[in-house]
Protein backbone atom coordinates (compact mmCIF):
# COMPACT_ATOMS: atom_id res chain seq x y z
CA UNK A 1 0.00 0.00 0.00
CA UNK A 2 1.28 3.58 -1.16
CA UNK A 3 1.27 5.77 1.93
CA UNK A 4 1.55 9.68 0.78
CA UNK A 5 3.26 11.57 3.18
CA UNK A 6 2.54 15.37 3.22
CA UNK A 7 5.87 16.27 4.57
CA UNK A 8 7.45 14.71 2.17
CA UNK A 9 5.76 16.28 -0.72
CA UNK A 10 4.40 19.66 -0.77
CA UNK A 11 2.81 19.35 -4.57
CA UNK A 12 -0.64 20.62 -3.41
CA UNK A 13 0.42 23.56 -3.02
CA UNK A 14 1.35 24.59 -5.72
CA UNK A 15 -0.38 25.90 -8.72
CA UNK A 16 -1.80 23.45 -11.01
CA UNK A 17 -0.07 23.47 -14.60
CA UNK A 18 -4.24 23.79 -16.11
CA UNK A 19 -4.11 27.46 -14.12
CA UNK A 20 -0.47 28.78 -14.95
CA UNK A 21 -1.55 28.30 -18.50
CA UNK A 22 -4.10 30.57 -18.49
CA UNK A 23 -2.64 32.78 -16.10
CA UNK A 24 -4.63 32.55 -13.38
CA UNK A 25 -3.50 33.30 -9.81
CA UNK A 26 -5.97 33.13 -7.12
CA UNK A 27 -5.55 29.41 -6.30
CA UNK A 28 -6.10 29.26 -2.72
CA UNK A 29 -8.66 31.46 -1.06
CA UNK A 30 -8.76 33.05 2.09
CA UNK A 31 -12.47 32.80 3.75
CA UNK A 32 -14.19 35.42 5.55
CA UNK A 33 -13.91 32.74 8.34
CA UNK A 34 -10.24 31.95 8.45
CA UNK A 35 -8.26 32.76 11.46
CA UNK A 36 -5.77 34.50 8.94
CA UNK A 37 -7.48 37.42 8.22
CA UNK A 38 -6.93 38.36 11.71
CA UNK A 39 -3.49 38.48 11.51
CA UNK A 40 -2.90 41.86 9.66
CA UNK A 41 1.28 41.09 9.43
CA UNK A 42 0.47 37.73 8.55
CA UNK A 43 -1.69 38.10 6.33
CA UNK A 44 0.43 41.29 4.10
CA UNK A 45 3.29 38.91 4.32
CA UNK A 46 1.50 35.21 2.63
CA UNK A 47 -1.34 36.87 1.23
CA UNK A 48 -2.90 39.73 -1.68
CA UNK A 49 -6.27 40.84 -2.98
CA UNK A 50 -7.33 40.53 -6.26
CA UNK A 51 -8.81 42.68 -8.40
CA UNK A 52 -12.54 42.32 -6.96
CA UNK A 53 -10.95 42.68 -3.42
CA UNK A 54 -10.10 38.92 -2.34
CA UNK A 55 -7.89 37.66 -0.47
CA UNK A 56 -5.43 35.15 -1.77
CA UNK A 57 -2.35 33.32 -0.75
CA UNK A 58 0.65 34.46 -2.50
CA UNK A 59 2.44 32.69 -4.85
CA UNK A 60 6.12 32.45 -6.04
CA UNK A 61 7.29 33.96 -9.35
CA UNK A 62 9.43 31.37 -9.96
CA UNK A 63 7.84 28.29 -9.42
CA UNK A 64 4.11 29.21 -8.08
CA UNK A 65 3.82 27.71 -5.22
CA UNK A 66 2.49 29.13 -1.99
CA UNK A 67 5.20 31.54 -0.59
CA UNK A 68 4.08 29.77 3.01
CA UNK A 69 5.78 26.65 1.89
CA UNK A 70 9.24 25.81 3.16
CA UNK A 71 11.87 23.35 1.81
CA UNK A 72 12.35 21.28 -1.14
CA UNK A 73 9.25 19.99 -2.90
CA UNK A 74 9.44 16.08 -3.28
CA UNK A 75 11.84 15.92 -0.05
CA UNK A 76 11.15 17.48 2.59
CA UNK A 77 8.51 20.37 3.15
CA UNK A 78 6.96 22.60 5.89
CA UNK A 79 4.02 24.97 6.04
CA UNK A 80 5.19 28.20 8.22
CA UNK A 81 1.30 29.10 8.81
CA UNK A 82 -0.43 25.31 9.13
CA UNK A 83 -2.18 26.74 12.43
CA UNK A 84 -3.47 29.80 10.20
CA UNK A 85 -3.65 28.02 7.17
CA UNK A 86 -6.60 29.11 5.31
CA UNK A 87 -9.98 26.75 4.86
CA UNK A 88 -9.27 25.03 1.44
CA UNK A 89 -5.70 24.42 2.58
CA UNK A 90 -7.19 22.24 5.82
CA UNK A 91 -9.77 20.38 3.24
CA UNK A 92 -6.74 18.65 1.06
CA UNK A 93 -6.21 14.95 1.76
CA UNK A 94 -3.68 13.50 1.45
CA UNK A 95 -3.97 10.53 -1.31
CA UNK A 96 -6.95 11.72 -3.33
CA UNK A 97 -6.90 12.03 -7.30
CA UNK A 98 -6.31 16.06 -6.71
CA UNK A 99 -2.94 14.75 -4.20
CA UNK A 100 -1.62 12.50 -7.22
CA UNK A 101 -2.37 14.52 -10.23
CA UNK A 102 0.14 17.11 -8.42
CA UNK A 103 2.30 14.67 -7.38
CA UNK A 104 2.14 13.64 -10.66
CA UNK A 105 2.55 17.25 -12.03
CA UNK A 106 5.43 18.10 -10.45
CA UNK A 107 7.46 14.57 -11.02
CA UNK A 108 6.81 13.62 -6.92
CA UNK A 109 6.49 9.31 -6.82
CA UNK A 110 3.51 8.08 -4.89
CA UNK A 111 5.04 7.95 -1.90
CA UNK A 112 6.49 11.40 -2.06
CA UNK A 113 10.27 10.75 -1.47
Amino acid sequence: MVEYDCQHCGACCCNPLENRAIGYLDYVEIRKRDNILHKPRLLERVARQNDRGQWHMKLSETDQRCVALEGRLGARVRCTIYADRPGPCRQVQAGTEACRKARAERGIDGEGR
